[in-house]
């Protein structure tokens, strides 16, 4: 294919590219599924984590776009070999979605396995760093994959024993290659302290605050909010 870049020479302006390229296709794709998100948690029965997986599949069915027939895995619920086109060159892309159903609006519970973005941040006043799990690029068929990893992180509340879809935050969570602009230390950092113990052996987590993320780059958090009044969800892309 003309124009296909090598995903270890890419330039860090071109990850962010990718990342905003995909965050938009992903944008599309909710937008399209309009109040239906809402329908669906509004009428099922299921765990709201197992709603919002099975929502974000569906959506993720509209989004279209140039596969690889390359089978891809990841602690994540959609992940797929794709082909992503820009104007200027194309890349071969492992791209992860995961999806997280929570009646917090401000930031999303994640884990190392998520992540292609080492995590720096303060925790009971000691300066910590966990490396993401997954890698910023890797081979699959001998083929060189750019890591691209997207969030949707559905906002519900409970109301009348049924859950009440209130917001969709969807956000691009930065890859590693790209540390020293969104993470580069401990104190200038996008993450807030997850719930996990140590000393009980539990896994390290994290949480991603939308705001922080913000601050950093407007365009990697986008929201979608619903509207039950008259049955319309509200956007615009930010940034």
């Amino acid at each position: 294919m003309k124009h296909l870049r090598d995903p270890n020479k890419l330039m860090p302006d071109e990850i962010e590219a990718i990342e905003k390229q995909s965050l938009r296709s992903l944008y599309s794709a909710a937008f399209d599924f309009g109040f239906d998100a809402f329908d669906i948690f509004h009428q099922s029965s299921d765990d709201p984590k197992d709603i919002a997986e099975d929502i974000t599949r569906e959506m993720l069915d509209r989004l279209g776009g140039y596969q690889v027939q390359q089978r891809i895995l990841g602690n994540v619920d959609y992940r797929k070999a794709r082909y992503i086109i820009l104007p200027d060159f194309s890349a071969r892309q492992a791209l992860f979605v995961d999806s997280k159903a929570e009646k917090s609006s401000s930031s999303a519970a994640l884990q190392m396995s998520q992540l292609a973005l080492a995590v720096r941040q303060v925790r009971s006043g000691q300066e910590v760093e966990h490396r993401g799990d997954l890698p910023t690029m890797s081979f699959h068929g001998g083929q060189p994959f750019i890591t691209t990893t997207l969030l949707a992180h559905y906002h519900y509340e409970d109301q009348n024993n049924k859950y009440r879809l209130k917001q969709l935050t969807l956000a691009s969570i930065p890859n590693g290659v790209l540390q020293d602009r969104y993470n580069p230390n401990a104190r200038d950092t996008i993450w807030i302290v997850g719930r996990n113990a140590p000393s009980r052996g539990e896994e390290f987590r994290v949480r991603l605050s939308f705001q922080r993320l913000k601050l950093k780059a407007l365009w990697r958090v986008q929201t979608v909010e619903y509207h039950l009044e008259d049955r319309t969800i509200r956007s615009e892309w930010d940034g």
